[in-house]
This record gives C-alpha cells, sequence and structure tokens, in this order.
C-alpha cells in the first residue's frame, strides 16, 4: 500500500491535514492536493465526531458552508485556534465580505459596536492566517490585495432589501364608528365606541388584509449598503445600490475561469501599476 493510501486512511479517520503531513514527511499543501486528486472524502459523522469542539459551528453554519471550498471549511473546523464565536465571524464574512455584517451575525451586536470591532476582529493574526490560507487556495488577491472600492462592490453584491426592509401582511378586523356618550373612545365629534362590522354572506366580522413594509432600527443595520432613503408622500422610499452593477464590475477585475497564468492578476492590480508609471 502506498503512503498516499496510507493517508487517505488517516484522513478519513479523522487526523489534521498538518499531523497527515508531519507523519509522511510533507507539506499540508501536499496532504491537500492529494486529497483533491484523489477525491477523499470524509464521513459526515465520523469528522463530527472527531472534532467536537467545532462541530456546534459547523452545523449551525452549514448553509454559508457549502458556498465555500471543503478544504476551506475542513481546516476551519480543525482550527483549534479558533473560538467558536471567531469561527462564526470567520463564515459570515466569507459569504458577503462585510466585516460589519459578519461581526453582527456572529455576536449579535448592533451597528455601531459591530462597525468597530468587525474591522478589528478581520485583523486578529488567527484569523488573518485563516484568511491568508483561503487566499492561497482560491488564487484570487481579494483578501491581500483588494482596495475599498473592491470590498464596497462586494458589500454590494451580496447585499439584500430584508438586510433594511421588513415585509409582512396583517389581518386587520373591521368596525363599525357609533356615536356614544358613554363609550370608550372619543374624536373631535365625542364619545364613540367601536362595534364589529358583519359580513353578509358569513354572518362573521369582516376583515380585510394589510400589506405593511417597516424600516429596521438603522442601530441594527449596516447601512452602507443604502444608496438613499428620503420620506415621499408619508411613506419611506430606500434605494439600494444596484446589485447587477456590482456584480458587473467584480467580474471584470477577477481573473477570467480559463485564467491558467501562474500570477492571476485583477484589473484594478493592473490600474494601481499603471497609475503608479503614469506618476
Amino acid at each position: 500500500m502506498s503512503r498516499i493510501e496510507d493517508a487517505e486512511k488517516d484522513y478519513l479517520a479523522g487526523m489534521k491535514y498538518k499531523d497527515i503531513a508531519e507523519k509522511y514527511g510533507v507539506s499540508i499543501n501536499t496532504v491537500k492536493s492529494w486529497k483533491s486528486r484523489n477525491g477523499w472524502q470524509r464521513d459526515t459523522t465520523t469528522k463530527k465526531g472527531a472534532h467536537k469542539k467545532a462541530k456546534r459551528v459547523h452545523t449551525k453554519k452549514s448553509k454559508v458552508a457549502q458556498a465555500r471550498s471543503p478544504d476551506v471549511i475542513d481546516e476551519l473546523v480543525e482550527n483549534d485556534e479558533l473560538k467558536d464565536r471567531q469561527k462564526a465571524f470567520y463564515l459570515y464574512y466569507l459569504q458577503r465580505y462585510n466585516a460589519t455584517w459578519a461581526y453582527q451575525k456572529a455576536y449579535g451586536a448592533d451597528y455601531e459596536t459591530a462597525r468597530t470591532n468587525g474591522p478589528r476582529l478581520l485583523a486578529n493574526a488567527r484569523i488573518k492566517k485563516q484568511l491568508t490560507e483561503l487566499k492561497k487556495q482560491q488564487s484570487a488577491e481579494l483578501y491581500a490585495t483588494a482596495n475599498d472600492i473592491m470590498l464596497s462592490y462586494l458589500k454590494q453584491a451580496h447585499s439584500d432589501v430584508t438586510d433594511v426592509l421588513e415585509f409582512k401582511t396583517v389581518k386587520r378586523l373591521k368596525w363599525n364608528k357609533v356615536p356614544d356618550d358613554t363609550g370608550e373612545y372619543e374624536d373631535a365629534n365625542g364619545h364613540y365606541r367601536l362595534d364589529p362590522k358583519i359580513d353578509p354572506e358569513t354572518g362573521e366580522q369582516a376583515f380585510y388584509y394589510e400589506n405593511l413594509v417597516l424600516l429596521k432600527d438603522s442601530s441594527k443595520v449596516d447601512t452602507s449598503n443604502i444608496k438613499s432613503i428620503r420620506i415621499n408622500d408619508g411613506e419611506a422610499v430606500v434605494e439600494m445600490y444596484d446589485k447587477q452593477k456590482a456584480m458587473k464590475e467584480l467580474l471584470e477585475r477577477l481573473p477570467s475561469a480559463d485564467d491558467i497564468s501562474d500570477k492571476p492578476k485583477t484589473v484594478v492590480l493592473n490600474d494601481i501599476e499603471e497609475a503608479k508609471q503614469d506618476d
């Protein structure tokens, strides 16, 4: 049996990348290459049993994890240096590349607190190390070299109007306003009471449905994705940044899928280099 086959058995048994690498005298990247080429796939129950400490985070964030590279998630689960909430923050950050939003989701903090602590946590050496590994695996420049404009486009592309607004339909009962000197209600015309308005077809109290659109509290949302908000005829009008435009900008700047060069560059980096030459 070859050492690759032996390494596969160790991996399926729950051994970590770094332990396998040390056992066979190779680098961690070599172990990951073996896994990728040979299609190693851990049994879910085995992996969870071998890493009980990270089990809760991995299960809770499974929806986010499905959109990420399996290697990235495996490595995060095996990372004993990060606390559970830090792992949650990391997974949320990968979902939208928005440190403020990720901190709010992971820690349940208000917007002002998250705006301060999110970027600070992103600078945490252990999380930064994990993100650096992600950069290496994906051959992307987003983490290390993306400027504020790129990050802003990323946030806009992943934003959703439900981050700002809440939609719901409410059932309302219909009432008849009846003048009554002993009524518990009062307006400019005097006291009155409310009697149920009966639907002649059903014999029951009539009702209607009201569609409500509610603004969320500004302390609980990331307002950086809102282009404008105004009051028009007594109603709040919220305009979000154009997601399609943001996605188009990202596609123009990201390396193409068929780019096999050893050092992929984004258009952003090229623009920066050209600007330096012009100076």
